[in-house]
């Protein structure tokens, strides 16, 4: 399992969840219109949902039926985009 950004980011990426994920699995680009979550690499700490100021963050058990599709969207971010193996400054916001 893992934990899901979902619908109410689009537009918003705030990146406070960037900023306390200690696993640096939150990413995006700066064309993309939100953040996206690594299942492979995220550790279901919560520390992103409880930063999050437009409750877009959700385990994805909990993830309400009108968002259920953002698990495959989040997922999916990652088989298209590079975004390597180390750890990236936490204030570096992308």
């Amino acid at each position: 399992m893992t934990y899901v950004i979902t619908e109410p980011c689009l537009g918003v990426k705030d990146a406070s969840c960037v900023d306390v994920c200690p696993v640096d699995c939150i990413h995006s680009t700066e064309e993309d219109p939100q953040y996206y979550i690594n299942p492979e690499t995220c550790i279901d700490c919560a520390a992103c949902e409880t930063v999050c100021p437009v409750n877009a963050i959700f385990f994805e058990d909990d993830t309400p039926e009108q968002w259920k599709s953002y698990v495959d969207i989040n997922a999916d971010w990652f088989k298209t985009h590079e975004v390597g193996s180390g750890f990236r400054a936490r204030t570096e916001r992308h």
